[in-house]
């Protein structure tokens, strides 16, 4: 059984529900306080997948998602690197997207887990609790091999604006496949307020690490895994899984197979 830790701290709040969208996908999932990884309580060693999800932890004091980010990069650095040597996996949502670039693990081109990229306030200055559409584009990202072109899922947050360090770091992102989702219209093209959210730059709402094992995305997958929180699933057709599930089947199956 693919075991998955969701790593929590003061200020988390979608961790259950990440829990419950890997459980949905077939794996067991355990809520662990960075305390217990920091006490040496508890390792990762046991564990196929970690999970960073939403929520503001510590309260985004100083920037959203930098406490915790540090508490990773100087608390348990070489847990988490063995963590990647070892070919397992991390996805972090929302507040974890910025909690893993703010920590260098993302992009991390140079391998030396060097900050890279930020997130920063959104464009409206305001927060933003919209559905948006995504395109796929197409990647490394193990997470969305088996996503849909197009997909519908919510955001939330204060702090999404994606932006590179540099124009240096932007087209490498772009040559070697590490763009993984773009924000969109309907028609999944490129548009800007409200379709971009919050301004990133080139729409890039998610991306991933040059393995492919390592994904951040702003967007709430845990938050659509079925059709009845679709918000208008009355109207709809479809019936089933929502749009976010296939993000958390496809790295369950994937740590399945090689793990």
């Amino acid at each position: 059984m693919i075991k998955v830790i969701v790593l929590r701290t003061a200020g988390t709040n979608c961790d259950k529900e990440t829990a419950f969208a890997f459980e949905e996908a077939g794996a067991t999932a355990e809520l662990v306080h960075i305390n217990r990884l920091s006490s040496g309580e508890t390792g990762l060693s046991g564990y196929q997948i970690l999970a960073i999800p939403g929520g503001f932890s510590y309260g985004d004091d100083i920037a959203s998602g930098k406490i915790l980010a540090n508490e990773l990069k100087y608390g348990i650095e070489k847990e988490i690197q063995k963590f990647i040597r070892d070919g397992k996996l991390i996805i972090g949502i929302c507040n974890g997207f910025q909690i893993l670039v703010k920590s260098g693990l993302l992009p991390d081109l140079s391998g030396e887990e060097t900050i890279e990229a930020t997130l920063t306030l959104n464009d409206s200055a305001k927060f933003e609790d919209r559905w948006v559409h995504l395109k796929k584009v197409e990647s490394k990202c193990i997470w969305t091999k088996n996503i849909k072109e197009t997909i519908y899922l919510p955001v939330a947050h204060g702090e999404g604006k994606f932006i590179p360090k540099d124009k240096k770091i932007l087209a490498k992102l772009r040559r070697e496949g590490l763009v993984v989702i773009e924000y969109a219209d309907r028609e999944g093209r490129r548009s800007g307020y409200p379709y971009n959210p919050n301004g990133s730059v080139e729409n890039i709402a998610g991306i991933c690490d040059k393995t492919g094992r390592i994904f951040g995305l702003m967007p709430h997958p845990e938050r659509h895994i079925s059709f009845l929180q679709h918000p208008e699933w009355t109207r709809e057709k479809s019936r089933g899984k929502g749009d976010g599930f296939a993000i958390f089947k496809s790295g369950v199956d994937f740590a399945k197979k090689h793990l």
